[in-house]
């Protein structure tokens, strides 16, 4: 079931990518049904005018607020890893399942010791199911990072660290 799910945040990622801007999607499910979409935008340009608020997930739990449905029950898959800020208001929206594809070995948040953070935080239960379709997911950031065009976390450790994984697990050499 996660990989049929992930499958759906993927078209959300290509979606992105088709667009120019760094292959994110995301998807909140409730069993087979999306309950909310959200893919990245606002990377297809200089790097400096994107706005680090428009991540998916974070588009993706705007359009979950913006409806009237119960939360038990709800999971949220994302292609790449949330950062602390989508990771702590994925904490806030109550939904108890994270499943995500590809790490992001620059800001990834997931990975974080709630233990010393506060109860708001350290006890919401959420569980965090990382790596569902990653070959998938490193595929399209090894595109984006590869194609001359993209700028946004140009020369980054993730643009380095994908370009040797797509290299390495891809089987493409650079």
């Amino acid at each position: 079931m996660d990989e049929q799910c992930m499958s759906l945040a993927l078209e959300a990622a290509e979606a992105a990518l088709a667009r120019g801007d760094f292959p994110v999607g995301c998807v909140i499910m409730r069993g087979a049904d999306v309950v909310a979409t959200g893919a990245r935008q606002g990377t297809a340009d200089d790097k400096k005018r994107a706005s680090e608020l428009d991540h998916a997930e974070i588009l993706a739990l705007r359009h979950l607020e913006s409806l009237d449905v119960d939360r038990e029950g709800l999971v949220l898959y994302c292609t790449m890893e949330p950062c602390l800020m989508c990771f702590a208001a994925i904490m806030l929206s109550g939904i108890k399942k994270v499943v995500f594809a590809y790490e992001d070995v620059m800001g990834g948040g997931t990975g974080c010791d709630r233990n010393g953070l506060s109860p708001l935080y350290r006890d919401c239960g959420i569980r965090v199911i990382p790596g569902v379709l990653r070959r998938e997911s490193l595929s399209l950031f090894y595109r984006f990072f590869r194609s001359p065009q993209n700028v946004y976390w140009k020369d980054s450790l993730l643009e380095k660290y994908t370009l040797e994984q797509g290299e390495n697990s891809l089987g493409i050499g650079i």
